[in-house]
């Protein structure tokens, strides 16, 4: 599935993505005992994670800063027992 500006958070996270956090250490080519980190949170899909994968490849092929590391944690925030439709639909007195 591929995430498009007008899709909300709610129904990506419907659709399986779950927030991640990459927190990329990296390092100036001319100062390469200088790590630096850049964190970022977006939601992506897990064990795959294709738009941090993206977003690596990007990094690699235009940045001059060359990659030390990448720690990512990831979380569902709705998980598939937390959600179900409703079966009922009337009122309550």
């Amino acid at each position: 599935m591929q995430q498009s500006r007008e899709e909300s958070d709610l129904g990506l996270q419907l659709a399986g993505y779950g927030l991640t956090t990459a927190n990329v250490l990296y390092y100036m080519p001319e100062r390469p005992t200088l790590i630096q980190s850049f964190v970022w949170q977006f939601y992506d899909v897990a064990p795959d994670h294709p738009r941090l994968e993206r977003f690596l490849d990007y990094w690699r092929r235009e940045i001059d800063a060359a990659i030390h590391s990448v720690e990512i944690a990831h979380e569902r925030l709705i998980k598939p027992s937390e959600w179900r439709l409703a079966t009922f639909e009337g009122r309550l007195n």
